[in-house]
């Protein structure tokens, strides 16, 4: 009613916006995209309550919520931001999950799951991971689980080397932590670097 006013009165215009009130955020992040200083309106997280009254968090185009990051990230995720969200300790959290995830304890936790948009033998170049490991899967179907290994990627059904960590520890954890570590004045490696230089 205000802006219709001002409108009106200023510019003789007649204002056609529409705002509705979506959602009301108690805390919100808007994390930086990796290599940039600045955010984007499509990855966030904020902490609101339900209609219940409890609080909760709701995650948008982060890891979490992402198809294309393993069940690690977005776990590990979830938890951390609710911790921080919450003001919960989280140093020991980030340290236990390096250290849990060194000692083989979330293997589960590992896999990546992705589809296959072509048939194998139309890939030629630049072969993402999931292609690589369905080249070498003893039964292929759309669905590509894998892990990635000391020696790449290699499906689930065929596996035959040691899970590499440190990719799960870099390309995982780290990017899922340093999103909202960053505004705490901490970051992943600072918190696990005595410990994942021992493996």
């Amino acid at each position: 009613r205000w802006w219709d006013e001002q409108l009106q009165q200023e510019f003789k215009l007649e204002s056609l916006l529409e705002i509705e009130f979506e959602t009301h955020f108690i805390r919100f992040l808007m994390p930086t995209i990796r290599g940039a200083e600045t955010g984007s309106k499509k990855r966030y997280a904020g902490s609101l309550r339900n209609r219940s009254g409890e609080l909760e968090l709701r995650f948008k185009g982060l890891e979490s919520v992402r198809s294309d990051w393993t069940p690690l990230a977005q776990n590990f995720q979830r938890e951390l931001y609710r911790r921080v969200f919450f003001g919960q300790p989280y140093r020991e959290y980030v340290r236990a999950t390096a250290k849990a995830l060194n000692a083989g304890e979330l293997d589960a936790q590992l896999v990546y799951r992705k589809r296959l948009r072509r048939r194998l033998d139309e890939y030629r170049r630049n072969l993402p991971p999931h292609v690589q490991a369905a080249r070498k899967a003893k039964k292929v179907g759309r669905w590509v689980s894998y892990l990635i290994t000391v020696n790449g990627p290699e499906p689930l059904d065929n596996l035959h080397s040691a899970i590499d960590y440190q990719h799960y520890a870099d390309a995982q954890l780290a990017p899922a932590a340093d999103g909202i570590l960053h505004f705490v004045g901490d970051s992943f490696e600072r918190l696990t670097a005595n410990q994942l230089n021992l493996f």
